[in-house]
């Protein structure tokens, strides 16, 4: 039981070392960026709900993403799935260690269903905004655009029932703040996408 425990407080530990937090905090801009660029991502991500986050998160694809409001919302997309998908692994280890009380592992298990919708309704947003890329008219952008929208509004959703679950006194401690900690971060990353793919759709 204690050496199950310790292996729980070292995955917290480093993975809070790695969280998504820190390491957008600290990115470094990518060599070479133009100024133009970062300054068309900054102002772009003012206009987000978490402005700081997106930056944060964006910037390092500075080079990518240049001054395209395309570019700009796939790869906050992509980004945000990618943060899902890390989530749900880590819920997942979290779940392997047989000392967790069964309510605690139900929540759990609870939230990786949710986080497993998020990331196929995530899945299909990007799938829609590559539509959009391809759109011959106005009719079918407006079309798969309100798709990728949809779904990414979906996926907030799920976010936020997953959070929810973590919220009463079921669970408690270290694992609590870290396991909210992340679904605090992706709902925000979701947000912000769902900002700039909107900002997206007034440009067709």
């Amino acid at each position: 039981m204690a050496k199950q425990f310790q292996t729980l407080f070292l995955i917290l530990s480093i993975s809070y070392l790695f969280s998504p937090e820190l390491t957008a905090a600290t990115a470094a801009l990518p060599a070479g960026a133009s100024k133009k660029a970062v300054s068309f991502i900054q102002a772009s991500c003012k206009t987000t709900e978490y402005p700081a986050v997106c930056f944060h998160s964006l910037s390092a694809y500075a080079n990518a993403i240049q001054t395209s409001p395309k570019r700009l919302a796939e790869t906050a997309l992509a980004v945000t799935l990618s943060r899902a998908q890390n989530l749900k692994l880590f819920l997942s280890r979290l779940t392997r260690f047989k000392g967790l009380k069964k309510r605690k592992v139900e929540a759990i298990h609870d939230c990786v269903e949710e986080i497993n919708d998020t990331i196929d309704r995530l899945t299909k947003s990007v799938q829609e905004m590559k539509l959009c890329g391809s759109a011959k008219n106005q009719e079918q952008f407006s079309f798969h655009m309100s798709n990728a929208q949809t779904w990414t509004s979906a996926a907030l959703t799920d976010e936020t029932t997953c959070s929810d679950g973590f919220s009463g006194s079921v669970m408690d401690g270290r694992i609590k703040n870290s396991v909210r900690a992340r679904i605090v971060h992706v709902g925000q990353e979701t947000s912000n996408a769902l900002s700039l793919i909107n900002a997206y759709s007034k440009t067709y």
